[in-house]
């Protein structure tokens, strides 16, 4: 294992050290942003802590140290940039018959930025082949996103199910399977064109 040296020792003829980079005050943000491109990637399954240590150029003994283990890891880099308790009273607020709208372009919008498209797509396909995490996915988005929707909205759960299905369905043909024209279309044209359809299933059951 190359020391750290100061000077001319254990570096390449360019100056840059050899080895891995070594710990430092970011090393935790450099493995989570590695581990979210390689879980929204690979999904859980396929992803490895050596494989995550490689993109962010550390040891994979720093990995061990930051976090306990690979879903602990997962754990961490899954973090959403949104918070449920600000977004959704957000997105209820105005009027009614506009709902749809205002969760179409959210969605969309939010889904545009790399750094929060990455960490839906890795849940995504973590949920297709890890049942556990499928499990605590599930349980997340019914207590956290599903059920109070359907409680402010006063319908069932099913249709608010039915919104987001029909949301993340964009999504994926967007960002994953990249059908043409969705994948290149303007967020505000997608958004007006999901919105009547998401619109008619929180308007109140008739």
């Amino acid at each position: 294992m190359t020391e750290h040296v100061e000077g001319g020792a254990g570096r390449t003829a360019g100056g840059r050290r050899l080895g891995r980079r070594p710990g430092s005050a970011d090393t935790r943000g450099q493995i989570l942003a590695a581990a979210r491109e390689t879980f929204a990637e690979k999904g859980f399954d396929k992803a490895t802590v050596r494989g995550i240590a490689r993109r962010a150029e550390v040891d994979p003994a720093l990995v061990h140290h930051y976090f306990a283990s690979k879903e602990g890891m997962f754990v961490a880099a899954m973090e959403l940039p949104i918070n449920p308790d600000e977004v959704i009273p957000a997105l209820l607020a105005g009027p009614r018959e506009e709902v749809g709208e205002r969760l179409a372009r959210f969605v969309l919008t939010m889904t545009s930025h790399a750094q929060a498209r990455q960490p839906l797509l890795a849940l995504v396909r973590t949920a297709m082949t890890n049942e556990r995490m499928a499990t605590m996915i599930r349980e997340f988005l019914t207590h956290a996103l599903i059920s109070r929707v359907a409680q402010a909205l006063d319908i069932p759960p099913i249709r608010v199910e039915l919104a987001f299905s029909q949301l993340f369905g964009a999504v994926l043909a967007r960002y994953v399977l990249r059908l043409e024209p969705i994948a290149s279309v303007e967020v505000e044209e997608l958004a007006g064109h999901l919105a009547p359809t998401v619109q008619g299933y929180l308007d109140p059951a008739s």
